[in-house]
């Protein structure tokens, strides 16, 4: 099964744009913000953090997700969705063979979401790699979700 997140590029390239707009909106209505407090250089502090805040969020959650588990091994990447073209710079890779599956959890937080995998390695010992699947559609989890326990329930019949 294959399956990727990769018609959310352009609603975070919107979410991207709408940010720059709305700190530029903010700029320009600075003198609003005088009843919050008297102080200019605190106020624009206050917004110049909310602003960051926001944007590390929205690039913090914004992550491609690749899984493919066709043929004997298993392939998830993860890799930041702007710039992933050009800069290696976020990217996370699991490459194993469906029998060193031990286990999986997906960790369903707030605002984020989590796939944890186990794997054995070839010395027998269990490791976990965490990937993010906040963007990736409900469905497509749950496909996931079914390969994946198919597999465990595989392996646990071999063991």
């Amino acid at each position: 099964m294959r399956t990727n997140n990769s018609k959310v590029k352009n609603t975070i390239i919107s979410v991207y744009f709408i940010l720059i707009v709305f700190a530029i909106l903010m700029a320009t209505v600075f003198s609003a913000f005088s009843d919050v407090t008297d102080n200019a250089t605190l106020t624009f502090f206050i917004m110049a953090f909310s602003f960051a805040g926001v944007f590390f969020l929205v690039h913090f959650i914004s992550r491609y997700f690749e899984y493919d588990s066709d043929g004997v091994k298993v392939v998830i990447v993860n890799r930041g969705l702007l710039l992933s073209e050009q800069f290696n710079y976020r990217e996370h890779k699991i490459e194993f063979e469906k029998d060193n599956l031990v286990a999986f959890k997906f960790h369903n937080y707030i605002i984020f979401k989590s796939l944890v995998i186990y794997v054995k390695d070839h010395k027998g010992h269990k490791n976990h790699e965490t990937f993010n699947v906040t963007l990736v559609a409900r469905k497509k989890r749950k496909y996931i979700k079914q390969s994946l326990s198919k597999m465990v329930k595989n392996n646990r019949k071999a063991s």
